[in-house]
């Protein structure tokens, strides 16, 4: 199989869609792997690396795209990458099609084979390729939160630890996932007062026995999300529905009750948001201000750590990758229920139920058309 390997051209999106590793495995299996010059320049890889690794480096996107039966990308395609989509060609990437109605028409109309890492499945039922980018993501939200929370960057002026003698900042968890219990990691090690808010409570238990009491726990509902945001000083959202778009549990009513200056950070920006009043936003332009509360809305935040993000996906979604390589797009997810779960749309039609529930569209199943 030809496979492309293209420059990611998302505002600050550093990652890249294998490491050079990645190549050599799938040049070991026989495939041609087209590089796209400098595609993993932000990640630390240069083109001398990619041909070491058995890449061939082609200058142009348009020819890494037009020759190429499966593309192998991070983030999904924006609209100066829409006309390079062909009829058929498998697209291998982060979909996260349900908030986003224009992607999935220009994926339908092209007929394009999308699969999306964030919807494959594991024989436990979780999300083995979506889990390593919400674990950096979780990570960096604390991270950014911290840095936001100084004055200078426009927050309370808080510390995060505190100091002996004064309080630490709150931060409230909005689920008790992959990102919240990453969050929950990091926020706990720097001294930060932690609450994490979830609706199911075996979780909850569990998130009391890891954390061993050092954080909090509240059982979701409209009225403790707003009670526990009325002494908040960072806020991450971190609620996950696999595949659709994420409830909107923060009003913008409950954000009045908020301090100035307090800190949000969304990592459900993908699937939407978590909060009423987010909106996605960038790495060159990643905050505003509603209700005197700062957002912070990157709809790409592992790419700000791109060598730690590329490897940590490419250890990932490869042997996927190999499985469609080696088998082919039908017999791979024929004979894997957990990768036909990542194929959103196929053959002009959308396959996964989630996204055509967001977005009011007609649901046609994966296996009523391969047996077609």
């Amino acid at each position: 199989m030809i496979i492309g390997l293209p420059k990611e051209i998302k505002d600050n999106e550093y990652r890249v869609g294998l490491t050079p590793a990645g190549v050599r495995a799938l040049k070991d299996a026989n495939h041609r792997v087209l590089v796209q010059k400098n595609a993993g320049v932000g990640s630390g890889f240069d083109d001398e690396l990619y041909e070491r690794a058995g890449g061939t480096i082609i200058d142009l996107a348009d020819t890494v795209w037009g020759e190429a039966e499966m593309i192998v990308k991070v983030k999904e395609p924006i609209a100066p990458e829409y006309p390079r989509m062909r009829e058929g060609q498998m697209l291998f990437t982060y979909l996260h099609l349900a908030p986003d109605n224009e992607l999935t028409e220009q994926l339908l109309n092209r007929k394009v084979t999308g699969v999306a890492y964030e919807t494959i499945t594991d024989r436990k039922g979780t999300l083995p390729l979506l889990t390593p980018m919400s674990e950096v993501a979780g990570r960096m939200a604390i991270q950014v939160g911290a840095h936001y929370l100084e004055k200078m960057s426009g927050g309370r002026g808080i510390l995060l630890g505190g100091v002996p003698g004064v309080p630490a900042a709150r931060v409230v968890i909005i689920g008790g996932g992959v990102v919240g219990t990453n969050s929950a990691k990091i926020a706990v090690g720097m001294g930060a007062h932690v609450t994490i808010i979830d609706n199911n409570l075996d979780r909850l238990r569990e998130l009391d026995d890891i954390f061993l009491s050092k954080i909090s726990t509240l059982a979701s509902s409209a009225y403790m999300i707003h009670d526990a945001l009325m002494t908040a000083d960072l806020i991450i959202g971190a609620v996950l529905v696999p595949g659709a778009s994420a409830p909107r549990l923060v009003t913008r009513n409950m954000l009045k009750d908020v301090a100035d200056g307090a800190v949000i950070v969304d990592v459900a920006v993908d699937q939407g948001g978590c909060v009423e009043t987010t909106h996605p936003t960038t790495h060159s332009d990643p905050t505003y201000y509603v209700e005197g509360v700062l957002h912070y809305c990157v709809a790409n935040m592992p790419g700000a750590v791109p060598r730690t993000s590329t490897f940590a996906l490419t250890n990932a979604t490869l042997p996927y990758a190999l499985k469609l390589a080696n088998l082919g797009f039908k017999a791979a997810v024929m004979g894997d229920p957990g990768l036909a779960a990542g194929v959103n749309t196929y053959a002009g039609k959308l396959t996964y139920q989630a996204v055509a529930l967001s977005q009011g569209r007609e649901y046609t199943p994966l296996d009523q058309l391969l047996e077609g």
